[in-house]
């Protein structure tokens, strides 16, 4: 069909439109400003108006001023909301104000052509397999649009129908192109979403981390790749996920180190890796049996959720090879951009490796230092297992083993402290939560003249076993204590696991009620369901294939499209992908060809009409008309009218043998009466053939 743009827009294109317009903008809505969503549901209702022919389309004027206000709006409030969400409501504001100015075939185009601009900007921060079954729905909608413009006649399910089979088509070229393209790096920066920051702060008072107890969101998934293929990970009590260091506190708050700001701050354009740990530095001093185990390495996958925070996950000591991943000194891994979205990495982790086996005069100061003539009651204690313990390790047992003889309480809702906060703690409230306690062991062991300092991150994880990975929910947020020996470097210490064991050994739900913490505030989270078996089995099924889209999708990183190349080709070369994928697109394209109907062979035409074709050119090379779209009987009749005056001897010959052609292909006629009207047509045939070959042109 050739483009007419100047063409009215067809009813079943206005449809179209209606239901393209919600489903395109639904997505974005969470970042639309209360102006922006007033201005898109303005459009829609208006269009709809003009739908049913109740309104006309708006004067050109109104819209140009709603435009230029909207833009004032948000380049006033851009900085509140963000570069990126300003930008994003600028196009959300193009595509509706350009929806409801339309008049012509030529703007339906353009609004299409914006509306998958959109869905793929959409697919860049949403990108969960839900979201993108979504997404793929709305572009087969938006591309309804585009058929009923050239199919207007079409019933709308029939354009619905062609659109789902034209993207079924591009499936397996998009399949292809996914598994052996290239992974290119990105050509050019994002601006950061300005959005609610989750999880874990750089900044950690009493209370914090009691407060992500109460939210059941995913914090990130782990699936361990061991050498004996099992997806099995280290036991419960050993799963301690290092995100932040804490050095520096002021008596009320812990934070990071200054330099370590700055260092995170200079990750971009200084990107730092640690050297990995050497055979020697392993703790392994006892027998060579021993020095065998420990030298053992973890290889896991994360799978980060968006907090859009930069903060990464891993055991200790975690490595990763990942060029947009830095490796802090406190051992610690940082992402270069916040995490918009979720981001699978690879994380190799020496679990017995020692860290800082020596410590500089500064990083001791650091993690000695406490806040002057505050907690002397902490400060008479750490004293006396000095006095007690000369030793620092055997201080340190102690100060742990105090906690487990003494009458402390584990709860999530410590009582409220004073100014003195580790003394109201320590010989008053004597109840609180993992940070209370680690707060309160590096105090102590600074006291003491041990260096010691505080970590943040999550404990443990729910294994699904249908896929073979952890999940760690934010309620697992946990703070421990790492403290320094000389020549062993930093050790953990966690005076949870005196104070309440089974938090450490059996996880979270061990020790607390999930209806008080996690699910208090969430009455309709899926956990709930862990209570009831065939539920959860359902919720674990949902989960793995979530988990396998993050894996395979998300995270087909270049050592996935490798080992799968390999396992398709064997050896993997240049020319081998070259080949393969030049094969492939091949297939696909014929395979699209075939279906578009290129490979169709007109069927031939049967003997009657081959005959019947071939008397009717002899007649036009005689002078005769051409036949064009004339029946067989009346092409005989303008041939009649035509040679009215001087007719041919082969003419009335022609017109009884158009008679039988007509009843041998159009008439019912029983065996004996074919037979008849077959022979006469053949030997009508013979003579017409006979006659025009020997009379003159006309």
């Amino acid at each position: 069909m050739q483009d007419n743009f100047d063409s009215i827009i067809s009813r079943n294109t206005l449809l179209w439109l209606l239901l393209t317009n919600v489903a395109v903008l639904s997505p974005q809505f969470e970042h639309a400003t209360p102006w922006t969503t007033a201005i898109c549901a303005i459009c829609f209702v208006w269009r709809m108006g003009i739908y049913y022919g109740k309104v006309a389309a708006p004067p050109k004027w109104l819209v140009t001023s709603l435009a230029i206000g909207a833009a004032t709006t948000l380049a006033l409030v851009s900085s509140q909301i963000g570069l990126l969400n300003a930008l994003i409501n600028l196009l959300l504001l193009g595509y509706a104000l350009k929806y409801i100015e339309m008049r012509e075939l030529r703007d339906v185009k353009t609004v299409v052509l914006v509306g998958y601009f959109i869905i793929g900007f959409t697919l860049l921060n949403q990108q969960a397999i839900i979201n993108t079954v979504h997404l793929a729905l709305v572009a087969i909608i938006n591309t309804s649009v585009l058929i009923s413009v050239y199919q207007d006649n079409h019933k709308p399910s029939a354009n619905l129908r062609f659109s789902f089979k034209i993207m079924l088509h591009s499936l397996p070229l998009a399949i292809v192109l996914f598994v052996v393209f290239p992974r290119l790096g990105p050509l050019w920066l994002v601006p950061s979403m300005k959005s609610a920051k989750t999880g874990l702060s750089d900044e950690m008072s009493f209370g914090d981390i009691s407060k992500l107890t109460r939210s059941d969101a995913l914090a990130f998934r782990v699936g361990f790749e061991n050498s004996d293929g099992s997806t099995l990970g280290p036991a419960n009590a050993d799963l301690y996920w290092r995100t932040l260091v804490m050095e520096n506190y002021d008596g009320k708050t812990w934070r990071q180190d200054p330099s370590i700001k700055e260092m995170q701050r200079q990750s971009f354009y200084q990107p730092s890796k640690r050297p990995l740990p050497k055979t020697e530095q392993l703790n392994s001093q006892q027998d060579t049996k021993q020095s065998a185990v420990q030298q053992k390495t973890l290889n896991y996958v994360v799978i980060s959720e968006p907090s859009h925070q930069r903060w990464l996950y891993g055991l200790d000591q975690a490595f990763s090879q990942d060029n947009s991943i830095v490796e802090l000194p406190d051992y610690t891994l940082y992402a270069m951009r916040p995490l918009d979205q979720r981001q699978s990495y690879r994380v190799v982790s020496y679990p017995n490796s020692q860290m800082d086996t020596k410590l500089t005069p500064k990083i001791r100061d650091i993690n000695l230092t406490l806040p002057p003539n505050a907690n002397p009651q902490t400060w008479r204690l750490a004293q006396k297992f000095s006095q007690q313990y000369p030793q620092p390790k055997a201080r340190i047992n102690a100060m742990m083993n105090y906690f487990a003889e003494q009458a402390y309480y584990y709860t999530l809702s410590p009582p409220a402290i004073g100014n003195e906060q580790i003394d109201d703690f320590l010989f008053e409230n004597r109840a609180g939560f993992c940070a209370h306690y680690a707060s309160a062991l590096v105090y102590l062991a600074r006291a003491s003249g041990i260096p010691a300092r505080m970590v943040t991150g999550y404990q443990g994880g729910e294994y699904n076993p249908k896929a073979g990975y952890y999940s760690v929910y934010q309620y697992m947020a946990h703070a421990w204590t790492e403290v320094w020996f000389e020549g062993e470097g930093w050790r953990p210490f966690d005076p949870t696991a005196m104070i309440a064991p089974q938090r450490i050994l059996d996880g979270f739900d061990a020790t607390f009620d999930s209806q008080n913490s996690y699910l208090l505030d969430s009455p309709f989270s899926t956990l709930r369901l862990k209570q009831y078996p065939w539920l959860n089995n359902i919720r674990n099924q949902i989960a793995s294939m979530d988990y396998y889209w993050s894996v395979w999708v998300l995270g087909f990183d270049e050592q996935r499209k490798q080992a799968v190349l390999k396992k398709l080709l064997g050896d993997v070369s240049t020319s081998k992908m070259a080949i393969a994928m030049l094969v492939c697109i091949t297939i696909i394209l014929l395979f699209i060809a075939y279906f578009a109907g290129l490979f169709e062979r007109k069927p031939k035409p049967d003997r009657l009409s081959r005959r019947y074709q071939a008397i009717v050119q002899k007649i036009m090379l005689k002078g005769a008309p051409e036949q064009a779209q004339l029946p067989p009987l009346a092409y005989a009749q303008a041939l009649s009218t035509k040679w009215a005056i001087s007719t041919p001897k082969w003419l009335p010959r022609f017109n009884q043998f158009s008679a039988e052609f007509v009843a041998l292909k159009y008439q019912q006629l029983t065996t004996e009466q074919r037979a008849v009207h077959l022979r006469q047509f053949n030997r009508l045939y013979w003579a017409l053939r006979l006659a025009l070959f020997v009379s003159k042109p006309k």
